[in-house]
């Protein structure tokens, strides 16, 4: 994949958040990877969430064994 930079206009409370960061060490874009995984991650578990309430009534005690 090749590098590409991404525009990004915090607001001053992102802002605050970012140089919080920066203190402990943390790089601005490392800090916004991480937080674009912690968005993934939580997509992840909304549709794992909305596939187990689809399955929620399924009871696999009433299918027939495959073996």
């Amino acid at each position: 994949m090749s590098q590409s930079t991404v525009g990004f206009r915090p607001t001053a409370e992102e802002r605050r958040i970012l140089e919080e960061i920066a203190r402990k060490g943390m790089s601005t874009s490392d800090a916004l990877r991480r937080g674009l995984h912690l968005v993934a991650h939580e997509q992840w578990l909304d549709q794992a969430r909305a596939d187990a309430e689809k399955l929620r009534e399924e009871n696999l005690n009433d299918e027939p064994d495959a073996w």
